[in-house]
Order: structure tokens, then sequence, then C-alpha cells
């Protein structure tokens, strides 16, 4: 067994498990564990441990934001002026209560943070930046990158 998944706690049906979970986070309990190849009464405990142990932290929808009225989406990357502790909490406290905010990224590198944002138009995400980016006192920079198609990943691949 490779030193992560030690490290980890996760053994292979656990990653089995939220490998599934990724593909389809609303599949029954009876499925899934067949689908992993134990009982459902294992698959519901081994769930509640996932939970309880943070490892699944929720499930959420994989919206089609066009759908939603959303199609402006954009990756904002943001540099504060100072690094202190308490400045860095505030922000990243406040972001993700903001209206459009999918969600909030902190970073290695030249930026502090980028913000994933799903706006109704190119005006509504350039009010976004103004009022709620720019105007932040701690806010030194920011780069916006529009945000043209996606695809999303299956982050825990299958272990069998």
């Amino acid at each position: 067994m490779p030193n992560n998944l030690q490290q980890s706690g996760l053994d292979p049906v656990d990653r089995l498990i939220l490998a599934k979970l990724g593909e389809d986070a609303r599949i029954p309990n009876n499925a899934l564990a067949e689908a992993v190849g134990i009982a459902p009464s294992t698959c519901h405990a081994r769930l509640r441990s996932l939970r309880a142990r943070g490892v699944i932290r929720g499930f959420h929808a994989d919206l089609d934001f066009n759908a939603v009225g959303l199609p402006v989406q954009a990756m904002i990357s943001v540099r504060l002026h100072a690094h202190t502790r308490g400045q860095m909490d505030a922000f990243l406290s406040k972001m993700p209560e903001l209206p459009g905010v999918i969600a909030v990224y902190f970073m290695s590198g030249a930026d502090d943070y980028v913000i994933h944002v799903a706006m109704p138009s190119a005006q509504a995400l350039r009010d976004f930046v103004l009022d709620h980016l720019s105007s932040e006192p701690a806010v030194q920079h920011t780069n916006t990158s529009l945000i043209f198609d996606y695809r999303r990943g299956k982050a825990i691949p299958s272990q069998r």
C-alpha cells in the first residue's frame, strides 16, 4: 500500500466509495455497496465514518450556470497588501458569502486567493470586482480571467 494511503487513513474500499460518489453523489446506498463489493450496512457505516472524519464535507449539485442565468464565469486572482493572519482570515471568511461566489482558493505564489464566480453578465462581473474587491482596503491587486468552458474531473480515481 502506498504511504499516502496509509497516512490518509483511507483503504482501497474507502477510496472506491469516494470515486463512486465523485461520479454520482446521489447513488443509493444499496447500489453503492454493490458497486464496491460490500454489504449495505458496511457501506453505510463507512459513509458515516467518512463524514465524521471530515473526508466527506458535503454533497453538492454540479450546476449548468448558463441554465440558471449565470453565463459569465471567471477566476479572479487577488493579492492583498499585507499578509497578517487576521487580515487573511477576515478576507477568506467574507468572500464565500458574496453573491455569485462559487469557491475561494487560498493559493501559493504571486497571488493570495483565486475566487471562482458566476455572474449574469459582464457588467455584473465588473460591478462585483469594483464593489467587493477593488474597494476592499486589504486588496492590492486583482486580475480577472474569463472561463469559456470547463469539464469536471475525477478527483479520486478508482483503485480497482
